[in-house]
């Protein structure tokens, strides 16, 4: 798979194309992923991707867009893991956004990325204002085929990045893995903390996050990367109001059963069962006493799933 950061000048091959943010690369994505790698296959096409950086919503209203449900390191992964051999990705600014609907297609679509063959989904909207929508992609597509993607359901419900985002904000991890195909996930490298975990007894892999999660608690999690099978854990995600006062949340893991040191380790932590929401607590014994009570539920979880 090749990564472009940016829109070459022209064309360097003929591409089937799918667009799209593909934020958390949900039930839904998977299926466009799986026809678009299907249909460059029939037309001997490459399957390429674009999507765009920051998230158009970020770029408008960067105070009030939604949570990512995943980091671009987990899009590229899940794009190669359905075969994509090419992954454009465009910088969302001021000049993207200002091009007229016909100006995108013919500048963007045919001259620098060579489409022959694009699959959007039925609501698709595009260019400046987003002026256009499925009916001006094929009345402009000359030299290309246009092929709509239906809506994805799962229980009657329309999956959607909006419908992952709600599910894990109220808590219902099942039901955000079911829209998503598999749990929520949550991937970095092991930073060294305070130890204030160690301390207590409840030595913690911790992972710093850039950007605020979609989601806030204490979990049952399942943790990759690790020699050996997948491990049992609790992980806390939030702002620690016990012990500090931070302006962004960290992801703390204690690993049921392990105490070894993985500094600088890339770990994979799948998110289960929410077990409550953070709480301030009056002091540390208070915190280390609870603590010990979330780890108890996780395993209790985890021996009855």
């Amino acid at each position: 798979m090749r990564v472009f950061r940016g829109l070459p000048a022209l064309a360097e091959a003929r591409v089937a194309l799918t667009i799209g943010n593909f934020d958390g690369v949900h039930r839904g994505h998977q299926a466009m992923l799986t026809r678009l790698t299907e249909a460059a296959e029939d037309l001997n096409l490459e399957p390429a991707v674009l999507t765009f950086e920051p998230h158009p919503r970020e770029f408008f209203a960067p105070a009030s867009a939604p949570p990512r449900l995943s980091t671009l390191r987990v899009k590229l992964e899940a794009f190669a893991a359905h075969r994509v051999a090419r992954i454009y990705i465009a910088r969302f600014d001021a000049k993207l956004a200002s091009l007229a609907p016909d100006a995108f297609i013919d500048q963007v679509l045919v001259q620098r990325l060579g489409v022959r063959w694009v699959l959007v989904g039925e609501d698709f909207r595009f260019g400046k204002a987003r002026a256009g929508d499925l009916a001006t992609l094929r009345a402009n597509a000359s030299t290309f085929s246009v092929e709509a993607m239906r809506t994805v359901a799962v229980d009657d419900e329309r999956v959607s990045s909006s419908a992952v985002r709600a599910a894990l904000a109220a808590g219902d991890l099942e039901h955000a893995a079911t829209l998503l195909g598999r749990p929520y996930r949550i991937s970095g490298r092991v930073a060294h903390g305070a130890k204030l975990g160690r301390s207590l007894g409840f030595p913690t892999a911790n992972i710093m996050l850039r950007r605020t999660p979609p989601i806030a608690g204490i979990f049952a999690v399942r943790v990759h990367g690790l020699p050996g099978a997948p491990r049992l854990g609790a992980a806390s995600i939030g702002l620690r109001p016990t012990v500090e006062d931070r302006t962004t949340p960290l992801l703390e893991v204690f690993i049921l059963d392990f105490d070894e040191p993985i500094y600088g380790r890339r770990i994979a932590v799948d998110f289960m069962h929410k077990l409550r929401d953070e709480t301030r607590f009056p002091d540390l014994h208070s915190l280390k006493t609870q603590i010990g009570r979330d780890i108890e539920h996780a395993r209790a979880y985890f021996a009855n799933a």
